[in-house]
């Protein structure tokens, strides 16, 4: 080990690893080093900043960490592809920018288990607010004075009317705000655009206190191992520019690689399964078999329909229009370029026996994929559409001693009853809207799956053969009580060692409702407090929206309320 030395070490310096440097290094006293294995996100660079750019980063190898599973079992054994942020700002750098805090009663989920009382919607909330400024307007779900600043979705174009419309006739109510008093229904989207530009989690949290002078962010530095001396985490081991090692001195260590690359180094650094760990050959230093374990995601399909009226965004992204659309970012910050096209959607329930939503929509006035490849030359639209709370569970696993070696990772996709039932209900719930009145100028039929996938069978062969990741990896270090459990809940620390946390989407111990990206924020933000030792936000009182037969829809004293429907 090299004699130098930090008081915290984080590593990754992604979503949960900016929000942290930034809340750590906020007490002079506290020397922080943040290592990020990627690039620095250049203020240059359009691909991270301009929104509509997003699918440019994705699976190029100077952005994205390019993951891909094991063969899936369940999905005809494909091979399903995951985009990782390999930049400052991690996979914030690369998202899409819907910002979703997922629905209340999953925090109350948290809350529920053993150990997790602090983790309920109460206790949430008021990080929610202090992490965001909701350009919308704040209120007593909303915060007004935080360093994420939400722009919501204009989704003025006739398509967003006409799902909105459709949506509603289908019967499914609309909701002044997803993020809000209720989730479930339909509304614009609140994104992680500010003026036009992507606001990462670099952006809002890191480079604005990138001079205190007790903070150091370095990039291009890889870290291959945590070093321990006997159960105490004393210093990182790392890689610079991919060629020299180095290492260096920690008075404590917090792991933010996400949901892969955490459990990856933990279990490289001797921290995991002692049999997986022992026929690698390598010493274990805590035996804890849920690292790496509890693997949870959210897989997405696209239903596309060809439009009879050229209203959809198709021309304006035509290759030889690119240049202008560029420059029209560029100088003024506005056109198509300045969006992230994911402006509206909605939450609702697959069936009357779940309590509370299970099902996304994402909305696009245009029928294309994420590799910009169209099923039509002309105009069309479409919805991407999954369940939330699958109950499958896969692992990450170190396939070697080598940290440059991905993952073996498998997420046993489709792999239960509920499972390929919701995927069932989804595909019919995302029809009966896409099929309303509300479509019939625009509807020139669909175009996937298409007319010849219309029993239980066929939409799972479907899904099986075409169905994507939304990009949501976690769970794969939870905190909780118990064997699987990996980290004490009131401190983020791991389990059986001392001098080493983390905080990223690996800690969650279920899935939420929705993009991920928010709920890391907040989780980071919560735990930048614990690590501290402040004294936590008081718990909120705000109410919000609980499924029952007869449950007003609208906050209490809303007129909306008079003869609504639950």
């Amino acid at each position: 080990m090299s004699d130098e030395r930090y008081d915290i070490v984080i590593v990754g310096g992604g979503s949960a690893g900016s929000a942290l440097a930034n809340r750590l290094s906020a007490d002079p006293g506290t020397s922080v080093l943040v290592l990020e294995a990627g690039h620095p996100d250049f203020i240059w660079d359009p691909f991270i900043h301009m929104p509509a750019a997003l699918p440019f980063p994705i699976g190029s190898r100077f952005y994205d960490w390019r993951y891909e599973t094991d063969p899936e079992p369940y999905m005809n054994n494909r091979r399903i592809f995951h985009a990782r942020g390999k930049v400052l700002g991690g996979s914030s750098s690369i998202n899409g920018m819907i910002f979703q805090r997922g629905n209340p009663m999953d925090y109350e989920r948290w809350g529920a288990d053993k150990g997790m009382e602090n983790w309920d919607f109460a206790h949430c909330l008021p990080y929610f607010k202090r992490m965001e400024t909701c350009l919308a307007g704040a209120d007593e779900w909303r915060g007004g004075s935080g360093p994420l600043i939400l722009e919501r979705g204009p989704a003025t174009n006739p398509l967003f009317g006409a799902f909105f419309e459709a949506a509603q006739q289908a019967g499914y109510p609309l909701t002044d705000d997803v993020n809000g008093y209720r989730q479930e229904g339909f509304a614009k989207f609140d994104r992680n655009i500010h003026k036009g530009r992507r606001l990462s989690a670099a952006r809002a949290y890191l480079h604005p206190v990138m001079n205190r002078k007790n903070l150091d962010v370095e990039t291009l530095a890889q870290a291959t191992k945590v070093v321990f001396d006997g159960k105490r985490a004393v210093g990182v081991e790392y890689v610079r520019a991919g060629r020299l090692k180095r290492s260096v001195k920690a008075g404590e260590v917090i792991l933010c690689g996400g949901a892969i690359n955490t459990p990856q180094l933990m279990q490289l650094s001797g921290v995991g399964d002692a049999q997986h760990l022992q026929s690698l050959g390598i010493p274990v230093v805590a035996d804890l078999p849920g690292v790496g374990a509890n693997l949870q995601d959210h897989l997405e399909v696209y239903i596309q329909y060809a439009s009879k009226l050229p209203v959809s965004i198709a021309p304006g992204l035509a290759w030889w229009k690119r240049p202008g659309i560029g420059a029209q970012w560029l100088f003024q910050r506005k056109g198509l370029g300045a969006t992230n096209h994911f402006e509206g959607g909605g939450f609702t329930r697959s069936n009357g026996k779940v309590d509370y939503p299970n099902l996304m929509f994402h909305f696009l006035p245009i029928a294309i994929r994420y590799d910009g490849t169209s099923p039509t030359k002309g105009h069309g639209y479409q919805v991407h559409i999954g369940p939330m709370y699958s109950d499958a569970r896969g692992w990450v696993k170190i396939r070697s001693t080598d940290p440059m070696e991905h993952p073996s990772m498998q997420f046993n996709y489709l792999s239960t009853d509920q499972d390929r039932r919701e995927w069932v209900e989804a595909i019919q719930v995302a029809r009966s809207i896409l099929t309303q009145p509300a479509f019939g100028p625009f509807n020139d039929g669909e175009l996937s799956p298409g007319a010849s996938v219309e029993t239980d069978d066929e939409i799972l062969d479907w899904v099986r053969n075409d169905a994507e990741t939304a990009l949501h990896p976690s769970c794969t270090a939870k905190m909780g009580v118990g064997d699987d459990a990996v980290l004490d809940p009131s401190t983020m620390k791991v389990y059986d060692v001392e001098g080493l946390r983390v905080v990223d989407a690996s800690s969650f111990p279920y899935v939420t409702n929705g993009n991920i990206y928010a709920p890391v924020m907040m989780l980071a933000e919560k735990a930048a407090d614990l690590i501290n030792g402040e004294t936590p936000l008081a718990p909120s009182d705000a109410p919000f929206y609980r499924y029952r037969e007869g449950t007003p829809l609208y906050p209490p004293g809303d007129p909306r309320n008079e003869g609504a429907a639950s």
